[in-house]
């Protein structure tokens, strides 16, 4: 089974401390529902359309894995502390292999 990939790009933070509060309460639901992150932070060099901004890539055992975590309850509770804070894209992707 492939494994499955949550990519978030940070386009814009607002507020640093509800992003604070947002990843005290993320991290450990993602990694609950079986994330282990490989990156994350500051772009060290964007190409073409990219923004050198906050970046994270989590792993998952599986895509369904990676869905599962972020329509967690855990996670909902991250959201709401995260609010408005910050404009971002995420995705779930399917691994190679």
């Amino acid at each position: 089974m492939a494994k499955g990939y949550w990519i978030t790009f940070y386009r814009s933070i607002s507020d640093p401390e509800a992003l604070a509060a947002y990843v005290k309460l993320a991290g450990p639901a993602i990694t609950a529902g079986g994330g282990r992150f490989l990156a994350r932070g500051s772009a060290v060099k964007a190409y073409e359309q990219g923004i050198a901004q906050r970046t994270t890539l989590i792993e998952f055992d599986s895509v369904e894995l990676a869905i599962a975590a972020h329509e967690s309850p855990a996670y909902r509770e991250a959201l709401q502390a995260l609010g408005n804070a910050c404009e971002r894209d995420i995705r779930i992707v399917d691994g190679l292999g």
